[in-house]
């Protein structure tokens, strides 16, 4: 079964990756930065642990207003670096871990967390400026894989600090029944007290940030029930992320020991870090096997449905690259571009020998088989001139005329839009 090896947070300022860029180890005004982190370092490299569940914010970056979940599970293979407006920095994407991240889905789900899945997005200075500083071997690859987290602090109404708290207690049994013999820490970033916007920004609370580390320790539940409002008026409106410091306390014993914290604030915000080991091993009531059945119990049985493919995270991530470049074709430029030369779209994106061959043979079921959704089958179904009703027959290993038979009206249709205008069948369909 998997370990938690403990739990740490760290603040996630952009100072941190600035000056891990810049080289300011030797500054005096920025040396404490780096002091501040190598036993933090140390640590990490004596746990060696598999995986950091990583439990940060985006800022706006790569999960943006126009689409904004309250928790967002990083279930990919890989995650770059994000561009956030002066170029990507300059480190090597995260390796994920999605056996794992889809464990920990079902347990969540199961204990009634709504979540929201994402793959291959680029993680902003939420999540690369800590790592940066943290393994400092960064540029040869990262020791650690990492599944990512994200919390939505940024748009009202945001999850209070109960709702993160109970999450951390969830993903805990989660972590724990996972079946393979691996090593997790957890990482809760953000924070401490800030404010970066409106008349009041540069407030800093330096009594509130030592008194919140101190009940974070030793009395997390004394925490639970302030306020998104009253976090912000102790600590500013951008330091309630300190939710995500509960999560991860959420996540370990009872009872921890805090076995290292520091604090220093040059400017708008504090950086600091602390790490929680173990020091209690409660057991749940819900045996293991029990818990197992319980998180898989929506979904048993259905291997018995013939013809039937859930599209289930462990499909999504391994055909991410499919599903995305047939996905991409609800855009004019790459449709436009497949359209023109199907060969160096194909080339473009990446894609596999096998990926090009399903896709030029149009293998409808074949594609099902090897982890489309049904929803991208019938976009390209729009862009290459084929009914819905083409992409049913050919699934069911029928004619179309046959496959028209078994329906109670004979009625042809797509998805296409203005610009595909009529399609050859529909056209023919009109005559007739």
């Amino acid at each position: 079964m998997a370990t938690i090896v403990g739990g740490f947070a760290t603040s996630h300022t952009p100072t941190i990756g600035f000056a891990v860029d810049t080289n300011k180890q030797n500054d005096p005004v920025w040396a404490p930065i780096f002091k501040g982190y190598e036993p933090v370092q140390k640590w990490l490299k004596e746990e060696a642990p598999d995986v950091i569940f990583y439990i940060f914010n985006d800022h706006m970056t790569s999960f943006f207003i126009d689409h904004y979940s309250q928790f967002a599970l990083g279930v990919g293979e890989t995650f770059p670096v994000a561009d956030e407006g002066g170029g990507a920095r300059d480190l090597p994407a995260l390796k994920g871990h999605p056996g794992l991240a889809e464990h920990i889905a079902k347990g969540l789900v199961a204990d009634e967390f709504d979540l929201s899945y994402f793959q291959n997005k680029g993680l902003d200075h939420g999540c690369f400026s800590p790592m940066s500083l943290l393994f400092p071997e960064h540029k040869s690859g990262w020791p650690v894989k990492i599944i990512p987290f994200q919390v939505g602090v940024l748009v009202a109404p945001t999850p209070n600090a109960s709702r993160c708290y109970k999450l951390g207690k969830a993903l805990r049994k989660a972590i724990q029944s996972y079946p393979e013999n691996i090593k997790v820490a957890i990482a809760g970033t953000g924070g401490l007290s800030h404010q970066v916007h409106g008349e009041r920004c540069g407030f800093n609370n330096t009594p509130w940030d030592m008194e919140f580390m101190d009940r974070l320790e030793k009395d997390p539940d004394s925490l639970v029930n302030y306020t998104i409002a009253q976090l912000a008026e102790l600590g500013g409106m951008e330091g309630a992320e300190v939710v995500m410091w509960l999560m991860m306390r959420g996540a370990l014993s009872e009872k921890v020991e805090m076995v290292h914290q520091t604090y220093y604030l040059p400017s708008m915000c504090p950086i600091a870090s602390l790490i929680f080991e173990e020091r209690s091993s409660e057991q749940p009531a819900e045996s293991t096997a029990d818990y197992l059945k319980r998180i898989n119990h929506e979904l048993e049985g259905i291997e018995k449905l013939e013809g039937t493919y859930p599209f289930t995270i462990g499909r999504a991530v391994k055909a991410f690259r499919m599903n995305e470049f047939i996905h991409e074709l609800i855009k004019p430029v790459p449709r436009k571009e497949f359209q023109t030369d199907q060969e160096a779209a194909f080339k473009k994106a990446g894609l596999t020998e096998e990926e090009q061959d399903l896709l030029r043979r149009r293998d409808w079921r074949g594609m099902i088989h090897y982890g489309v959704s049904f929803f991208m089958l019938e976009k390209l179904g729009a862009v290459v001139g084929s009914s819905n009703l083409h992409i049913y027959a050919a699934m069911k290993g029928m004619t179309l005329e046959d496959f028209q038979k078994t329906r109670n009206a004979k009625v042809m249709y797509s998805v296409a839009g203005k610009e595909q205008g009529q399609a050859d069948w529909d056209k023919e369909q009109s005559k007739s």
